[in-house]
This record gives C-alpha cells, structure tokens and sequence, in this order.
C-alpha cells in the first residue's frame, strides 16, 4: 500500500493527465478540423445520421449569447467561467475525501470547460463540428470539448443514481 502523501500524489498526477488529454483531444480535433474543413462545409461520416460541419460559435451553449457585447461576452462568457474552472481545479487536488468518480467526472467536465474557452479567448470563438441526427434525436452542431463536458455530467448522473439506491437499499 502506498504512503497516503504518495497515493495523494498519484491522485493528483491521475487528474492532471485527464484534464490535459480532454484539452488535449479537443484542441488536436479542432485544428484538424480548422486545416481540412471549408467554413461550413459539410461531410457524411455515417450517411445523413453523423455528419462534421464547420462552423465558429461565438456564443455558448446553441449560440445562447453571440449577440451580446464584446466585452460582456468576453466576461459572461470567458472570464466568469475561468475563474471558476480554476476553483473547480483547486477544489479537486486539494478535497481529500472526494470520491474517485466524483474526480474523474470534474476533470472530464473541467476540461471541456478549459478546451471551450481557450478556444474564445485565443481564437475569439469556439469551433463546432459535430453533428447527430436520428430524425426524433438530433443536436446542435458541438466539439470534443462538448463530449467531455457531457461526458462529466454522465458520470455524475451515473454516481448519483448508485448513491441513491444504495441508501434506497439500506
């Protein structure tokens, strides 16, 4: 068994790599997408049903906030949420009796956040290119940052469910 400063540092590294590789595949995905995909140009992955479509958003979530001033964009949109994905950062490496599912569900929706606003602050807006359409099931155009901030909030669904029926159990 590892020392608790040891496990403690093995924890901490384990974060750290996860939120790099989410920033990391977001950031590799976009660049490839930005140097080999015409603005809105659309290409079929599986038919109709996933396609890759180019487009900048300079908004959040469905573009909610593109019309909004520059600086109050840049606020609402860039500095508010830095601040506090880095509590967020703070928050994880330093609770000591946060679970490891709890962990690992904050690095991936920290990291979505990060990969997000990276690309606002350094390239003004945020590049999507992800479609899926189901016919009843569809979705606004997204990125791999999108999938990791998804892919969080999953997991956390997925704790809190299992935490809830163990006490439904008991």
């Amino acid at each position: 068994m590892l020392p608790i400063k040891s496990s403690r540092v093995v924890r901490n590294i384990s974060i750290l790599c996860i939120l790099v590789a989410n920033i990391g595949c977001d950031q590799i995905s976009k660049n490839v997408i930005r140097q080999n995909v015409g603005f809105y140009e659309t290409i079929d992955v599986i038919e109709d049903y996933v396609t890759i479509t180019y487009v900048e958003n300079t908004g959040a979530f469905l573009s909610i906030g593109s019309a909004l001033p520059e600086t109050l964009k840049i606020i609402i949109l860039s500095v508010i949420p830095l601040i506090a994905l880095f509590f967020g950062i703070i928050y994880i490496l330093l609770k000591k009796n946060l679970s490891w599912m709890s962990a690992l569900a904050l690095s991936f929706a920290i990291g979505g956040g990060i990969g997000n606003i990276y690309d606002r602050l350094v390239h003004g807006s945020v590049t999507d290119f992800m479609h899926i359409n189901f016919g009843v099931f569809q979705t606004g155009i997204f990125n791999m940052a999108d999938v990791s901030i998804m892919t969080g909030m999953f997991i956390f669904l997925v704790q809190s469910y299992s935490r809830q029926r163990e006490r439904m159990l008991r």
